[in-house]
C-alpha cells in the first residue's frame, strides 16, 4: 500500500472527525477573546447532541432527508439558549467562570438522560435513519492529487466547517464587531470607556459560543454516532477546548490543532485498513486522543498567551 493509498483513507477520516471540534473551538474562540472562560463547550455539545438526534428522529418521517438539516437548526439553538445560563452566572452574577462551566457539563448530560429515559423509555435513543452521508465536490474532487484527499467521499459538514472558518476569522480581526469583542477580553475598563458595552458583547460572544458549540455536537451525533447516550460525547468538548488553547485563541490555529486531534481520533476507526497500524493494541489507539490532548497542553499552554481580562469578572467603574 503507497503513501497516497494510505492517505486517501486517513485524510477522509480525520476531516469528518476534527469537524465537530473546529466548530466547537471556533466557539470557544469568541467566548474567551471576550473574556469569559467556557469549560461548558463538553456540556454545549451534549446539549447539541440531544436535540439534535431526538429532533431527527421526530422530523425524519415527514420531512426525509430535510430532517438532518432542520436537526442541526434545533441543536443550534438549543445549545444557544442553554449558554445563556452560563453567561447569566458568569456575567451578571459575576460567579467563578470554571466552576458556572463544570456546571453546564453535568446539567447538560443531566438533563439529556433524564430526558430520553422519559421519551424512549431505555439509557439511549433509538438510531437515525436519516443522517450525513458521504458526497463528491463537483469540479474540485477533479482536482489532482488534493481531489482524492478533501472533495471525494467527503460531507456536506466539512465545507460548513470550513466556511465557518474564515468567516470567524474575518469578523474577529476585519470588522468593528470583532473589534469591540476583542476589546472587552483585553481591557473591558478602556472598552467600556470608549462607549461599548461590555455586559452586552459579553453575553453575545456566550450565546454565540453555545450556538457553534450545539452546531458542533448535533453534526458529531449525525455523522458519527447516529444516536445518543451517556457516552455519545466523551471528551470532543474538552478536546475543543485544548484546541483554542493550542490554538492560541485564534481561529487558525484552533483549527489547525482541532486538525491534529481529529487525526488522533481516526487512528482506531482505519486500524484495519492501513498495515502499520494493525500491529499497534487498540486501546492505544482509543486513548491516544486523550494522551495527545494531554501532552500539548502540557507542552504548550505555559507558552500560550490568553486574553488578559480572561476569567475576571468586569464590574463597572473598577480598573
Amino acid at each position: 500500500m503507497g503513501l497516497m493509498d494510505i492517505l486517501a483513507i486517513v485524510v477522509p477520516n480525520a476531516l469528518f472527525l476534527a469537524v465537530p471540534l473546529i466548530i466547537t473551538a471556533l466557539g470557544g474562540v469568541i467566548s474567551e477573546r471576550a473574556g469569559i472562560v467556557n469549560i461548558g463547550l463538553e456540556g454545549l455539545m451534549i446539549m447539541g447532541a440531544f436535540v439534535g438526534i431526538v429532533t431527527n428522529l421526530t422530523l425524519a418521517p415527514i420531512m426525509d432527508d430535510g430532517a438532518k438539516w432542520v436537526a442541526l437548526l434545533a441543536a443550534t439553538l438549543a445549545s444557544s439558549l442553554f449558554a445563556i445560563l452560563h453567561a447569566v452566572a458568569s456575567i451578571t452574577f459575576r460567579a467563578d467562570q470554571v466552576i458556572s462551566g463544570v456546571a453546564i457539563n453535568f446539567l447538560a448530560l443531566g438533563i439529556g438522560l433524564f430526558a430520553i429515559e422519559k421519551l424512549y423509555g431505555k439509557g439511549q435513543t433509538d438510531s437515525i435513519d436519516v443522517w450525513f452521508n458521504k458526497t463528491s465536490v463537483p469540479y474540485l474532487s477533479d482536482i489532482p492529487i488534493l481531489g482524492p484527499l478533501f472533495f471525494q467521499s467527503t460531507y456536506a459538514t466539512n465545507l460548513v466547517a470550513f466556511v465557518l472558518v474564515i468567516i470567524v476569522w474575518f469578523v474577529l480581526f476585519y470588522t468593528p464587531f470583532g473589534l469591540r469583542l476583542r476589546a472587552v477580553g483585553e481591557h473591558p475598563t478602556a472598552a467600556d470607556t470608549m462607549g461599548i458595552n461590555v455586559t452586552r458583547m459579553r453575553y453575545i460572544a456566550v450565546i454565540i459560543s453555545g450556538a457553534l458549540g450545539g452546531l458542533g455536537g448535533g453534526i458529531f451525533a449525525q455523522t458519527v454516532s447516529l444516536n445518543f447516550s451517556n457516552g455519545t460525547i466523551s471528551g470532543q468538548g474538552f478536546m475543543a477546548l485544548a484546541a483554542m488553547i493550542f490554538g492560541k485563541w485564534h481561529p487558525l490555529g484552533a483549527m489547525g490543532a482541532a486538525l491534529f486531534f481529529g487525526l488522533a481520533q481516526s487512528l482506531v476507526y482505519v486500524q484495519s485498513q492501513v498495515p502499520w497500524l494493525e500491529a499497534v493494541p487498540k486501546v492505544v489507539l482509543d486513548i491516544a486522543p486523550y494522551v495527545l490532548t494531554i501532552l500539548a497542553l502540557a507542552g504548550f499552554i505555559g507558552r500560550a498567551t490568553a486574553p488578559k481580562a480572561l476569567n475576571t469578572p468586569y464590574v463597572k467603574g473598577s480598573r
